[in-house]
């Protein structure tokens, strides 16, 4: 992409809005990843100046990823991947393609139990993410690629949802003042 495509982009997506923008869907069946979702969004508003959507996958348009600056996408674990519906989507993002690049991107998921694929299910997210040329923000510390619950949330996992979702918030903001 050349360097004028690149700012014409750029102002395409201010235009819509000058907060930044962090979107995080998601697809859930049973509720756990739908409750994940609302504590990393819960997250995400403690950072001052930072504007959050949250939307179930069939929800999601492509204009939607286009408007955001930061993107969370959550799934339960199926066999060790992402559920179908987000697979559909991230496939349909092909029409967008090169249109992600730069902006923030992070992954999460609900899992059935530990060892039970959770890590490849981030993992999967992350590649298309990637794909994309998106920024994705690893940690040294414990859940080294992305959040990873096992059922509902509760006690210990609330605060790793509401923390994941501070750290892609700051992010988004740290690289929205660059631009």
């Amino acid at each position: 992409m050349e360097r004028n495509e690149l700012f014409d982009l750029e102002d395409r997506r201010r235009s819509v809005s000058e907060v930044p923008r962090v979107l995080i869907f998601y697809d859930s069946r049973t509720g756990n990843t739908e409750k994940a979702a609302a504590l990393v969004a819960e997250g995400v508003r403690e950072v001052a100046g930072i504007d959050c959507v949250v939307k179930k996958v069939d929800d999601v348009s492509l204009d939607d990823l286009l408007r955001a600056d930061g993107i969370v996408i959550g799934s339960p674990t199926y066999y060790g991947s992402m559920s179908g519906k987000i697979k559909e989507l991230l496939d349909k993002s092909v029409k967008i393609h090169g249109e992600l690049e730069g902006k923030v991107g992070a992954a999460f998921t609900s899992s059935g139990g530990t060892a039970s694929g959770a890590e490849t299910t981030i993992l999967s997210i992350l590649e298309a993410l990637l794909i994309h040329g998106m920024i994705v923000q690893g940690t040294p510390r414990h859940q080294h690629y992305g959040l990873a619950v096992v059922g509902a949330p509760d006690g210990k996992e609330k605060d790793l949802c509401r923390s994941f979702g501070v750290r892609v918030a700051k992010l988004v903001a740290m690289i929205s003042e660059t631009k």
